[in-house]
């Protein structure tokens, strides 16, 4: 059934995502429109709000324009320039290794397929997925906890953790969708359908939601 009603949904969240701020990785990639910034942004978020992940993404990219310049920073330096993200001092190690890789291994680029991303250090499917939507404007699908979720919601698929909804998403989304649908679904996920007690009753998706896995909503 929603499968059915999926560009009218569509057309209802960027309606919404009009109305809300942007996820942070979205607004850093139109601020720098470079993928090294994504890439480092999207590694800075995880676990991490979204406020948070900007204040520091915008510190570091102050100082730091490529990976040559990150190297030229000690990892103490890096951890206190990127505090209080989540997991600051791995997420400095990393980001160290990243652009030592990059210099090393891409010839100074970031890369923009998949097989390449993920064997950078601390990159899983979410921040390849979204380095290669916003970064590169190729095609992919990036799964996070919002868009994992409501998915399920929805009963647009039937999965049990990200990477299964990814490949649901992969093989059920309309390729026209599969730029925008993690910033349509994380904006929408922040704002009304959240993890406990969605605004259901302000939701103009409600209509066609069967609302699979909620017990309370507002």
């Amino acid at each position: 059934m929603i499968s059915k009603y999926l560009s009218k949904i569509i057309n209802i969240l960027r309606e919404y995502y009009r109305h809300f701020k942007e996820p942070s990785v979205t607004e850093i990639s139109r601020k720098y429109n470079k993928p090294f910034f994504v890439l480092i942004s999207c590694v800075l978020s995880l676990r991490t709000k979204d406020q948070v992940t900007t204040l520091a993404s915008k510190r570091l990219f102050n100082l730091a324009s490529s990976p040559e310049d990150i190297l030229r920073i000690s990892t103490g330096r890096l951890e206190k320039i990127i505090y209080p993200v989540g997991f600051y001092r791995v997420k400095a190690r990393n980001i160290k290794l990243i652009s030592k890789d990059i210099i090393e291994r891409f010839n100074g680029e970031v890369p923009d397929n998949l097989e390449d991303l993920l064997s950078l250090s601390g990159v899983g499917r979410k921040t390849a997925n979204l380095v290669l939507t916003l970064g590169f404007n190729k095609l992919g699908i990036c799964v996070d906890t919002h868009v994992h979720r409501i998915s399920n919601r929805l009963g647009f698929v039937k999965t049990k953790n990200p990477l299964e909804t990814e490949m649901s998403l992969r093989r059920k989304l309309p390729k026209k969708f599969w730029i925008e649908y993690n910033d349509l679904l994380v904006a929408f996920g922040q704002n009304i359908c959240k993890p406990v007690s969605p605004l259901c009753g302000a939701c103009k998706i409600s209509l066609y939601c069967p609302k699979i896995g909620v017990n309370k909503h507002r």
